[in-house]
């Protein structure tokens, strides 16, 4: 499955479904966003269950700001409408590998559990 483009008219529609979704926040401008490209792509081949969107930070700064991205790369994953991680900076491919696979061993029920318990 190819990349879809995440902006502020979609993201919520497209990251609330069942399912896992990653999230790549890039920039045109930026080299190591540019390196990281061809291995979320790659990435996005080998899992056609999974959707990977990407977020263009200039083109889509309110998505920024929403989620305090302060660096780019970012990668998010999102399952189940819950994120469950976030991080700046290119992965190699054995490491986005690594994120996926323990994204897809998650128990949603115990995950959900620990938060309404984090709620005040």
């Amino acid at each position: 499955m190819a990349t879809v483009e995440l902006t502020s008219a979609n993201f919520d529609e497209v990251t609330s479904r069942d399912g896992i979704v990653l999230v790549d926040f890039w920039a045109e401008w930026c080299g190591p966003c540019k390196r990281f490209a061809p291995v979320y792509e790659r990435s996005s081949e080998k899992h056609p269950d999974i959707v990977f969107g990407k977020v263009d930070t200039e083109a889509q700064q309110e998505l920024g700001a929403k989620f305090d991205i302060r660096s780019i790369p970012t990668i998010m994953a999102i399952r189940d409408g819950v994120i469950v991680f976030a991080q700046p900076g290119a992965l190699p491919e054995s490491a986005l590998e690594s994120v996926i696979s323990q994204v897809e061993a998650l128990d949603m029920d115990d995950v959900r559990k620990k938060l309404a318990g984090h709620k005040h």
